[in-house]
């Protein structure tokens, strides 16, 4: 994925999960701290990965991120998910943040990255991922 400066004009996939951006997720300028952005994305990118993976997964890799603009305290924050890939046993999600901020007209992107999950058992071993 190529992040760039321009504006995409939607988000890409489905939306997967929504919240809010609070002041216990922010730094004391107001803004959202990047790492609680990357707990959020992974969090979107496992309920579309279990969904299709038909049960229990867990992250692999989180592909390069590059945030475009801050998000502030107040922000809806919403996660966009689209599988790219499902092999075996692991599956890679294309996720998007964009947000909507009351004081803004559109909502808009914030940053994207390639999570790819594998499928595992109760004991924590990989599994096929069935068809």
């Amino acid at each position: 994925m190529d992040i760039s400066d321009e504006q995409d004009p939607c988000p890409t996939g489905e939306l997967v999960l929504q919240t809010l951006a609070l002041p216990k997720d922010t730094n004391s300028n107001g803004d959202v701290f990047g790492g609680w952005l990357m707990s959020t994305m992974d969090l979107a990118g496992a309920i579309a990965a279990r969904e299709v993976a038909k049960g229990r997964v867990t992250t692999v890799s989180v592909g390069a991120m590059a945030f475009l603009r801050p998000v502030p305290v107040g922000a809806t924050v919403s996660c966009y998910c689209e599988i790219s890939n499902v092999g075996r046993s692991s599956l890679t999600c294309n996720l998007e943040v964009w947000v909507k901020h009351y004081k803004w007209e559109s909502q808009q992107k914030v940053t994207e990255t390639e999570i790819v999950y594998v499928a595992i058992d109760d004991v924590g071993r990989t599994r096929p991922i069935s068809s």
